[in-house]
């Protein structure tokens, strides 16, 4: 079983990891051919500089799944709206043939999910205890 590891900063502890997936635009097999690899290059260079850890990642023909540690403060949804405009910016410089297949490279949407810690219902039995637990 995996550790949990807790990042702090200032005046935050924060263990906040997310899975995440996004879509080319109409879920079209664009992923392919080189731009899955330099898609990866990418996404590692953009979360260095935004401070985001990549826990996991893999890039299929039509979908990505990122597995990401955030800081609180600079928020799940940030992160990936920086990952999705810089990545399409860049691999539709690269890769031209992109921009005759679609108008953007990625849809607007996305799932996003937080995983890891102690499961919810552990959490919820904890704080409902709280206040019979201070009494002892």
């Amino acid at each position: 079983m995996r550790e949990v590891k807790y990042h702090s900063s200032n005046n935050i502890v924060y263990s906040c990891k997310y899975h995440v997936v996004f879509c080319p635009k109409y879920r079209r097999k664009v992923l392919v051919n080189g731009v899955d690899t330099r898609l990866k290059e990418l996404v590692m260079s953009i979360c260095s500089e935004i401070q985001v850890e990549v826990i996991e990642m893999e890039i299929m023909p039509d979908h990505v799944h990122l597995l990401l540690d955030v800081h609180p403060q600079f928020g799940i949804h940030k992160a990936i709206k920086t990952i999705k405009r810089k990545t399409s910016r860049i691999l539709r410089q690269e890769f031209p043939w992109l921009t005759t297949k679609l108008p953007t490279l990625w849809t607007n949407s996305y799932f996003c999910s937080t995983v890891g810690g102690a499961p919810l219902s552990i959490v919820k039995q904890y704080i409902e205890n709280q206040k019979t637990s201070q009494r002892k």
